[in-house]
């Protein structure tokens, strides 16, 4: 019985070390095919990094302002009588917005003009009278007198009468009215936003050592998200005092805005002309792979693998970008002029990753790209 025992623990031990070994040259096969596996090369098109002019500029973060701008508000204290405007609407200078109820001021003026006609006849009374030597000089001063109150009263109340007539102080577009017909207004409260939009101010901040290269008059361009077309403005003012928090000093260019395009609070990127040329490194935008930790490249070159075989693959290569113009992208350092730079497919390569050119198709790389209007 024993015996029996010890040749069957002897066979199960064989067996069991049979599927070791087993078991163990699949997985060194495994891993032998494994490192050996080369992925397939990844399509992908590519362009020549080349030298060209670009313009000499300096970009800021801007934002628009109305030249003129104020919420109109009540004068006088009164109800809404009258609503002569529509929200959103331009109106001229001087151009009735509300009028509020005068009928109590109408009331005080109709007897502060009989006030003023009864005063009037008193001092004519009064000069024949002091003419004559009938009455004193004294009482013809106190009639005149009483007569310039008369009619510096009749002038008040018409002035009153006149706040509460609430016009435009300047021609431009409204906004949104916030108030009511029949609503009470105190003195000082909103009744509706008013905004001169051509021409217009776009505010930006530059470095303070930037500063000397600025000039009023210098040529500026405006960007607004979504559109395409820059706007076109001038250099009108540059502050006299630098921010002591930032060590930026402020910017002010005016634009022409006719068709009101640009609205006060707007984002925008500015742009000024600088007037000069320098040569750089230029690439389509879609070349660059924008990252938190640094803008990368990719450059397609020969490559060693770990073998020791050579093949045609991509080298990631991290570099410092300039400014941007239409497609293209400036690249201050990291490539040099001549190399070539996968243009379009960089989502899908890592470094060492092997590609195969297909230039069929190639994206845009244009200064001053005209997009159809699809």
């Amino acid at each position: 019985m024993t015996k029996r025992m010890i040749s069957m623990l002897v066979v199960i031990a064989a067996l069991i070390a049979t599927l070791g070994a087993v078991k163990f040259h699949q997985i060194q096969v495994a891993i032998a095919q494994a490192s050996s596996f080369q992925p397939p090369p990844e399509a992908v098109t590519t362009v020549v990094a080349k030298r060209q002019a670009w313009p000499d500029t300096l970009e800021a973060i801007g934002s628009v302002a109305a030249v003129q701008g104020v919420t109109v508000a009540a004068d006088q204290p009164g109800l809404v009588d009258r609503i002569a405007i529509d929200s959103g609407r331009t109106v001229r200078a001087g151009e009735v917005l509300v009028e509020l109820d005068t009928r109590q001021e109408k009331a005080q003026l109709a007897a502060a003009v009989a006030q003023l006609e009864l005063s009037r006849l008193n001092l004519e009374r009064a000069r024949g009278l002091a003419d004559e030597g009938i009455v004193s000089r004294a009482d013809y001063d106190r009639a005149s007198a009483e007569h310039k109150q008369a009619e510096a009263r009749v002038g008040e109340i018409r002035a009153a009468i006149e706040r509460k007539t609430i016009r435009a102080p300047f021609a431009g577009m409204l906004g949104i009215r916030q108030v009511n017909l029949g609503q009470y207004l105190a003195g000082g409260d909103p009744v509706v936003p008013l905004q001169s939009l051509d021409p217009i101010f776009v505010n930006f901040t530059v470095p303070q050592q930037e500063v000397a290269r600025l000039r009023v008059g210098g040529d500026v361009r405006a960007f607004v998200e979504g559109t395409t077309e820059p706007f076109t403005g001038r250099i009108t003012a540059v502050n006299s005092v630098v921010d002591e928090a930032t060590r930026n000093v402020q910017v002010q260019a005016t634009f022409a805005n006719a068709q009101g395009r640009l609205r006060p609070g707007m984002f925008v990127q500015a742009k000024v002309l600088m007037g000069g040329h320098r040569e750089v490194v230029t690439l389509p935008a879609s070349a660059i792979n924008y990252a938190p930790y640094g803008d990368s490249v990719f450059i397609v070159e020969e490559v060693e693998g770990p073998k020791g075989d050579k093949y045609r693959g991509a080298r990631q290569q991290v570099v410092k970008l300039g400014g941007a113009l239409g497609d293209q992208v400036a690249v201050l350092s990291g490539v040099d002029a001549g190399a070539e730079v996968v243009s379009s497919g960089v989502f899908k390569l890592r470094n060492g990753a092997a590609v195969r050119v297909e230039n069929t198709v190639q994206p845009a790389n244009d200064q001053a790209p005209k997009p159809e209007d699809n």
